[in-house]
């Protein structure tokens, strides 16, 4: 894949430069920093907020002014998702662009922490890429079922080719394996500095890598600025830094990656902030569906997936007592149909949402130089 255009220069550089150089001319107050960090937490409180709404995001266009509630954990859940952490990565580098930074020890410490997590972001969105492509060998094995289904008179030799498929569909969604994800991506591991993925090249390294250490270790010692930190640019870097994290957690529950338990709650976060607590809603709510399949211990819990799950055991069913004549073609004519249906929804979707984890992929890369040039800039305090 050839790099993206949003890695070529840093406006966002520029403008730290120039809206620098207005801060000092303008001798900016603590109480205007304090109302731009107060603007930072509401945008993302509103953005995680609407994930769990049926009302138009925020910062959507009009044609999402209709939107309607979508499942969690769906395709295009899952996209708003991804909207939304560019969202806030974008008024994030807005509020490091403004606010005047001094390099305490803390603040040092966090935007290191926030590097290390990007890091380990880099690989999540590698491993979930080829997920997707896992996905997409999944509906591909639908796809084959239906076809031989909905052909007229059915056969035996239809019937088999549709069990052969929907067995190899069902192994692969996880049904017999009792919670041990098999696929053929399992084999493979990802690390950001081998060939990237992404990038549309395979990287072949340890194969002790999993997606699940991967968010233990970006969860691990994230927490909250207090005293005088926490009305300081200390907080807006550890907001960014938990959104990260639950984003990168989302997409490892819904999307199959290399992983062993995916963890229930990552976060612990102060519920008395509203983004805060909008943050763990949606950790709550995914935390609900994984209980509700907790067979699934190698994430894939797309709501599409979970679907295709439900028909294609049906479908396999009426191959397994299928005797010719058939006697009920009719009653699974409709199994068949929303099967195709699920079939199309998915090869639109995946190929979108693919493509929007490799945006994300290049937004971090970016941000990861940009927030070391921030560093640089900084003075001592």
């Amino acid at each position: 894949m050839a790099p993206s255009t949003e890695l070529q220069g840093s406006s966002f550089l520029r403008r730290i430069s120039i809206r620098r150089n207005q801060i000092v001319s303008m001798d900016v107050t603590h109480e205007q920093q304090l109302e731009e960090l107060e603007y930072f937490q509401k945008h993302v409180s509103d953005c995680l907020s609407e994930l769990l709404s049926p009302s138009p995001l925020p910062y959507s266009s009009s044609a999402a002014a209709s939107r309607p509630s979508v499942p969690i954990l769906s395709i295009p859940w899952l996209k708003n998702l991804l909207d939304v952490f560019m969202s806030c990565e974008t008024e994030f580098k807005g509020v490091l662009s403004t606010v005047q930074i001094s390099k305490s020890p803390s603040l040092e410490k966090g935007l290191q922490e926030t590097l290390d997590r990007s890091l380990k972001s880099l690989d999540i969105c590698n491993a979930v890429v080829n997920g997707i492509d896992s996905v997409t060998q999944s509906r591909r094995l639908a796809e084959i079922a239906v076809t031989a289904l909905k052909k007229r008179p059915l056969c035996d030799g239809s019937v088999r080719r549709a069990k052969r498929a929907l067995t190899s569909l069902l192994a692969g969604l996880n049904i017999e394996s009792g919670g041990s994800y098999n696929r053929r991506t399992t084999s493979r591991a990802w690390s950001f500095g081998q060939r990237s993925i992404v990038s549309g090249s395979s990287g072949h390294v340890s194969k002790n890598w999993s997606a699940t250490k991967q968010i233990q270790a970006m969860a691990a010692n994230l927490v909250p600025p207090r005293g005088a930190e926490a009305s300081g640019p200390a907080m807006p870097v550890y907001i960014m830094s938990s959104v990260m994290v639950l984003v990168m957690w989302v997409l490892v529950t819904a999307v199959p990656c290399q992983t062993s338990n995916v963890l229930v709650a990552p976060l612990q976060l102060p519920k008395h902030q509203s983004w805060a607590s909008a943050a763990l809603n949606i950790q709550e709510r995914v935390g609900e569906e994984m209980k509700g399949k907790e067979k699934r211990f190698g994430g894939g819990l797309m709501e599409e997936m979970q679907r295709m799950e439900r028909v294609g055991l049906s479908l396999f069913e009426f191959t397994e007592r299928f005797r010719f004549p058939a006697e009920e073609e009719e009653e699974v004519a409709e199994k068949v149909e929303e099967m195709d249906e699920i079939c199309r929804g998915m090869e639109v979707g995946l190929e979108g949402l693919q493509r929007q984890v490799r945006v994300v992929f290049h937004r971090l890369v970016r941000s990861r130089l940009e927030i070391v040039s921030v560093l640089d800039q900084a003075p001592a305090m």
